[in-house]
């Protein structure tokens, strides 16, 4: 089998793992991959290169993996840069639409030279290898990680009505015809579809088309337990120490919780990481001023600045699955999000965290009120939270991506 992704996020290296370490796997075809005694692990500590250092991988897996990173290189040197125009998204000769082509392409060109029975590849990165698998009676394996366009759309139409000022922070609206076309038919051609979440196998609801089966496998989360909270249980006073992590954008809900935020006042003490969107947003800035705002750390500084908060609130509107949701409960955050997330699938309400609803400050408000009246139920939600993270396992996730792989192509399904 072949597996494909331009940079190979924590889900991709677990599918790369599975499938490596279940003698599934061919070739991995990738932009940029470090190995402990290879250049780019060098170079990589370098100050601005932090992005290579993410690209790093087992050495046991160097036979296994093939690359192809002049053009992702010039990616990152034009953000390195500001060189915005090449980067801009769709038309932009440096853009990740491009990246994704590219790695597409050069993924079809293995599936047609090679013999091997199948490729797993990831939305916006399938179609190419898809035409030519099915062209060769290969099977198809389709790793959708956030929920279904349509749905999307529907989702950011409703709320450029209702907050029309956060407009420049969903780029998903302008997305092309011709780039939805190409996830249409993307999905057509899959034969098995991976949803990381319910949320997002519901999304596929409103696929006006017949597709495959769709399986719902959990993430996992592998962070390192932290020891008990500094969580006082006597504690009466204080504010809340609160965090949010994740793209600045209205799709991820951040402005409802700065408008929660705004009710609570001085109960409640806000950290937000992560990055702006490429277009001015008058009102993110003008929050972000108010608050503690941190552009981007290393993921090690993350969980460092998670066991330094008391509650993680990710009031996402669209979402696939949402890792710092995991990474948050394992170090020891309860966690207040939404149901368009997986949230569902991985809290148990009240214990490790609530769901709220989408576009409702004012739930996010009475919870986060409730913790900061009740440091017992606090600290007790910490250490469920803790729990919650250990039994949330990739070596899980990883037998049930070998399972289903094993189950189509007829070798018996196994974990």
């Amino acid at each position: 089998m072949i597996l494909s992704h331009p940079t190979g996020n924590t889900n991709v290296r677990n599918v790369l793992r599975a499938l490596a370490d279940d003698a599934q796997l061919s070739t991995y075809q990738t932009t940029i991959a470090a190995f402990s005694s290879g250049f780019w692990h060098r170079v990589s500590s370098f100050p601005g290169l932090g992005e290579i250092r993410r690209r790093s991988y087992d050495d046991d897996l160097r036979p296994l993996i093939c690359t192809a990173p002049m053009r992702e290189l010039a990616r990152l040197a034009a953000l390195l840069l500001g060189f915005d125009q090449l980067v801009r998204r769709e038309t932009g000769p440096l853009s990740i639409d491009r990246i994704y082509e590219a790695i597409d392409r050069e993924t079809a060109g293995r599936m047609q030279a090679g013999k091997v029975r199948a490729c797993y590849c990831y939305e916006d990165g399938a179609l190419h290898t898809f035409r030519a698998a099915r062209a060769a009676g290969k099977k198809c394996f389709y790793d959708l990680p956030i929920g279904y366009w349509r749905a999307a759309r529907k989702i950011l139409t409703e709320e450029a009505e209702r907050r029309p000022e956060w407009v420049p922070t969903m780029p998903g609206l302008s997305d092309s015809p011709g780039k939805l076309s190409r996830k249409d038919e993307e999905l057509r051609l899959a034969d098995r579809i991976f949803a990381p979440s319910t949320f997002t196998k519901l999304t596929l609801a409103m696929c006006p088309f017949p597709i495959a089966p769709v399986d719902v496998l959990i993430f996992g989360g592998d962070d390192p337990m932290v020891p008990a909270a500094s969580v006082d249980p006597q504690a009466k006073h204080g504010a809340l120490r609160v965090l949010f992590v994740g793209g600045l954008s209205q799709r991820k809900g951040i402005a409802d919780l700065f408008e929660a935020v705004a009710m609570l006042g001085a109960h409640v003490e806000l950290t937000v990481i992560g990055r702006k969107p490429a277009e001015d947003c008058v009102p993110l800035d003008f929050a972000l001023g108010k608050h503690r705002w941190i552009e981007s750390l290393p993921r090690e500084q993350i969980l460092a600045e998670m066991r330094a908060h008391d509650v993680f609130v990710f009031p996402s509107l669209f979402e696939g699955f949402g890792l710092v949701i995991t990474e948050a409960l394992s170090q020891g955050l309860p966690v207040i999000t939404t149901s368009h997330t997986c949230g569902p699938d991985v809290l148990s309400e009240g214990e490790d965290g609530f769901i709220v609803p989408i576009r409702d400050p004012q739930a996010i408000v009475e919870k986060l009120e409730l913790l900061h009246r009740d440091r017992p139920r606090l600290a007790a939600m910490s250490e469920a939270a803790r729990k919650k993270a250990e039994s949330l396992t990739w070596e899980s996730y990883r037998k049930r991506v070998v399972g289903v792989v094993r189950e189509v192509l007829g070798e018996g399904g196994k974990g």
